[in-house]
């Protein structure tokens, strides 16, 4: 029905009534009355308006007598208003100035404010005193305990009124206590001393499935399950003594984590606990995610003040390799350790640069690598790591292209997945040493993808595992694996715009599929030989930097310091400057080049540095010129110097 219909029934209703009514608000401003109200005490129209303030009406029947001779109206005023604020049920009888008699009947609302009635008693009154006068034979003590009776009843009555509506408010208010505590996402309930449920929400089956659904009436043993029961015993026993008590448990049926908060009922009668127990499987998950975070984060902090030096006796350690490749007369063995050397040091390199960007954004660096190469490096870091009895065949196919990739990542995954499949070989057989294939397979899909797929001769992967694999913490390895091997291979693929795929194979054992773009790496363009100015404060450094530009074609003019650098730099011949960032003196690299925009405009220049990505003076380095990480290699430094330095006038 439309709401002005309504306000007119209200309002007729409202006339027809021989009381005078009036409501008013919380804020003491009417909110409605009847005519009678208006008619009953003279008021004017603006306070029987809604909105009419009640101490205005106050102050104006006080000053119109309806209370009496006031020696101070304006505390007459002030007492009634705050009276008036307690809201308290109230009933009274009293003379008007007119001589009329009015009872007073309040009563306070659920919503805040007052419903006021005034009854006109002035014939009851008048029966009441020509009762006395005309009934001698009467005593005055019987009358007088009429009228008392008289006004005791209509006290009940205005009580019983005021009882009914506090018991509908209370019936009310457990309907939406009830609902509330059926809608929470926890169980809430109550135990007696004997552990018996006497008060269930009934969301228990919802947080630990298997339970019953009503569990009012039986023990905490029966409702719980013996095993959940056990581990929450202790506590309970606690809570029964008086300590309030918090503990989280593993729900065995469904592996969730739950939270159970016991507080003691000293009010029962015997007493009692209260539960409240939460479903914390995510919090618990993100807890372990963060504690993870915070391992790496700290593993970066206590690495970052070595990783200079460790970087710098890396490319130490490649510069004698590669003088020591370069050596004539070395034998097949000799030759290939030194190559394992080198890997292994440029794979140091590589996870140095991986330590750095821990706490910070993972950012592809593809570059044109050769898969040939990049794999044979890969057969030599695995290699020492596998048992006798496990063999690594790697198969690739034939005329692939140069392709553009980033070859620490793709080094790290295929790592990863190589040795997840020794484990997987030696947990079929229960010994670490157990006879396996392992087999790495590399090929084109369409010349749109490139294909490594690693196959071991192991168990396979469970359904689970095929499902949850790639979650990030899923291990069957329990306590010894952190379950993030395979979520590290999916999200390097994914950051590529590739993707990972688990199998199992047909004749037994697991197959994981990396797909990531096939994208041809261009020809490099010859190298133009340049004379370049290196700075560089390490001899042993200089020296291996030195045999890399040479071999790459270029002519080397060396200085120790920026100083050095200056007197040389004026030298027109010099094409380009490759400085260390850390220099002994006042300047450093980085103040270096920022100096040669003004002296030599338009000279490309280039830094290189052993500090973690996450220092400060390397972050605002990279933020003006490239920097080269160290260690690197010929290939990194002829594609730096190959046009793609920033240019030191810009």
């Amino acid at each position: 029905m439309p709401a002005e219909p309504i306000d007119k029934l209200t309002r007729a209703g409202l006339s027809l009534i021989q009381q005078a009514l009036s409501i008013f608000d919380s804020d003491l401003k009417l909110a409605v009355c009847n005519p009678r109200y208006q008619a009953m005490f003279g008021l004017p129209d603006a306070l029987v308006t809604p909105g009419a303030s009640f101490e205005d009406t106050i102050r104006f029947l006080v000053e119109a007598g309806e209370y009496g001779p006031q020696n101070d109206p304006d505390d007459a005023v002030r007492h009634r208003v705050e009276t008036a604020r307690a809201f308290q049920p109230h009933y009274m009888e009293r003379q008007r100035a007119n001589g009329r008699w009015i009872s007073v009947e309040g009563a306070p609302l659920a919503q805040g404010g007052w419903v006021t009635v005034y009854t006109d008693i002035t014939e009851i009154k008048v029966q009441e005193q020509l009762l006395r006068a005309r009934s001698e034979e009467l005593s005055d003590q019987v009358l007088a305990h009429a009228e008392r009776l008289g006004l005791a009843n209509r006290a009940l009555a205005s009580t019983n009124a005021a009882l009914q509506e506090a018991k509908r408010e209370l019936t009310e208010i457990e309907a939406r206590t009830r609902l509330m505590t059926e809608m929470a996402p926890a169980h809430i309930a109550h135990l007696d001393r004997d552990l018996v449920y006497t008060y269930s929400n009934k969301r228990l089956s919802a947080l630990m499935p298997g339970a019953p659904g009503n569990v009012v009436g039986l023990h905490a043993s029966v409702a719980l399950g013996p095993g959940t029961f056990a581990r929450i015993l202790p506590p309970m026993q606690r809570a029964l003594a008086g300590e309030a008590t918090v503990c989280e448990i593993t729900h065995d049926e469904s592996g969730r984590r739950i939270r159970v908060a016991l507080t003691p009922d000293p009010e029962g009668q015997p007493g009692g606990i209260y539960v409240l127990s939460t479903d914390i499987t995510a919090e618990t998950q993100a807890r372990a995610a963060l504690m993870q975070t915070r391992k790496r984060e700290l593993a970066a902090q206590l690495t970052s003040g070595l990783a200079h030096d460790f970087a710098n006796l890396l490319t130490i350690i490649l510069g004698l390799q590669g003088k020591l490749a370069r050596e004539k007369g070395l034998s097949a063995e000799a030759s290939e350790t030194v190559r394992a050397t080198q890997a292994a040091a440029r794979r140091g390199g590589t996870l140095l640069q991986r330590i750095g960007e821990i706490s910070g954004e993972r950012a592809l660096r593809p570059e044109a690598v050769d898969l040939e190469l990049l794999l044979d490096d890969l057969r030599m870091m695995a290699s020492p790591s596998l048992p006798e009895g496990t063999r690594l065949a790697i198969a690739l196919e034939p005329g692939l292209p140069r392709m553009m990739l980033d070859p620490g990542a793709v080094q790290d995954a295929l790592l990863n997945l190589i040795l997840n499949a020794r484990d997987a070989i030696g947990t079929a057989t229960g010994d670490a040493r157990a006879h396996g294939t392992i087999r790495l397979d590399a090929r084109r899909v369409r010349d749109t993808w490139l294909e490594l797929t690693v196959e071991d001769t192991g168990p396979g992967f469970s359904d689970e595992a095929l499902k949850r694999g790639l979650d990030p913490f899923f291990t069957t390895k329990g306590g010894e694996g952190s379950g993030l091997g395979l979520a590290m291979v999916f999200d390097q693929a994914s950051l590529a715009g590739g993707s990972v795929r688990l199998s199992n194979r047909a004749t037994g054992g697991a197959r994981v599929t990396l797909r990531l773009p096939l994208r041809p790496a261009a020809d490099p363009a010859p190298a133009p030989s340049r004379l370049v100015l290196l700075v560089e404060d390490s001899p042993e450094i200089r020296t291996h930097v030195r045999e890399m530009l040479v071999g790459l074609g270029h002519q080397v003019i060396e200085a120790e310091t920026a100083a050095d650098a200056l007197a040389l730099v004026h030298i027109p011949e010099i094409g380009a400057v490759l400085s260390d960032i850390q220099l002994p003196g006042n300047t450093n690299g980085l103040a270096l080049l920022r100096q040669l925009r003004g002296t030599r405009p338009g000279l490309p220049g280039l830094l290189m540095t052993s500090l973690p990505p996450q220092d400060s003076l390397h972050a605002q380095a990279a933020s003006e010129f490239q920097v080269l990480q160290k260690p690197f290699d010929p290939g990194d430094l002829g594609a730096a110097l190959q046009g793609r330095a920033r240019v030191a006038a810009q």
